[in-house]
């Protein structure tokens, strides 16, 4: 397989607080076809991580110290010229809450089009045909093209950040939890959606979730981020089965079973302070 990411010992702190780590030393890779998840409480650094890979760190912040390698470039202090030539047509991101992610005085159509007319210099009848066939692709009727995000349902809104973000058919998605505040019909259509574009275009796919259900589902990987630093990583079959790290195993028991007999067990931090790993 073909490594399209490789981050290093990525370290992210206030400008203000140089010594407050808000993720520290995370280090994980990524290759063409597979689908690594991050998994973790909020606040644990999984989108700052993200964004730092996206070059969209808020200006409170810095970069540390790690580099982040797509395509064996390091893009971790590439200029806004460079990273802009990069987002949307090598990298794609679903952000995390599409209501607010979506301008609402603009038409979807037009949203979608703006990658492939900054990217792909597409214009006229070509434009408006590959918007209508990446709304076909994720299940929404071509002529809603000319609708306001506000037109639509919340799945709806998640499927147009979805071919917003394929429209160049980049190389690599992240989708920053792209099933909250779904419901749970709505969620497996979206998680099976993102499982059939990765495979059809042999994406490479960052998956955000605080869910382990849902790393279940769609990782080959598993990254278990708590408070800005990694603490367990691998295979996702040997991590949910055989987790070391008592947050994995913590997370794990907040999973209910099919059958809704498992007692749900609140998250124990006592090994904080111990240090016991």
């Amino acid at each position: 397989m073909t490594e399209l990411l490789r981050i290093e010992n990525l370290t992210i702190a206030p400008k203000a607080e140089p010594e407050r780590l808000l993720v520290s030393r995370v280090s994980l890779a990524l290759e063409a076809g597979e689908t690594t998840c991050i998994v973790g409480e909020s606040g644990s650094g999984k989108s700052l991580t993200a964004l730092a890979i996206m070059g969209l760190l808020s200006e409170q912040l810095q970069l540390k110290s790690g580099g982040i390698y797509f395509k064996g470039r390091d893009i971790a202090r590439a200029g806004n010229d460079e990273l802009q030539k990069i987002r949307g047509r090598e990298i794609g991101m679903i952000f995390q809450e599409p209501m607010t992610s979506l301008n609402p005085v603009l038409t979807v159509g037009y949203q979608i089009g703006e990658s492939l007319a900054h990217h792909l210099k597409m214009s006229g009848s070509a434009l408006k045909a590959r918007v209508a066939s990446l709304l076909q692709q994720v299940g929404i009727p071509p002529e809603r093209a000319g609708s306001y995000p506000d037109e639509l349902s919340g799945g709806q809104r998640q499927r147009v950040m979805i071919a917003m973000s394929i429209a160049c058919e980049p190389a690599m998605l992240i989708a920053d939890e792209p099933t909250t505040a779904l419901d749970v019909t709505v969620q497996a259509q979206i998680l099976k959606l993102l499982a059939d574009l990765k495979v059809r275009m042999h994406m490479g796919m960052l998956f955000i979730t605080h869910d382990f259900g849902v790393v279940a589902d769609i990782a080959d990987n598993v990254v278990v981020m708590f408070r800005g630093e990694i603490v367990e990583a691998g295979p996702v079959q040997s991590v949910l089965q055989n987790p070391q790290h008592p947050y994995t195993r913590a997370l794990l028991d907040c999973v209910p079973d099919a059958e809704g007999k498992k007692p749900l067990k609140p998250i124990d931090y006592a090994w904080l302070s111990t240090g016991s790993a």
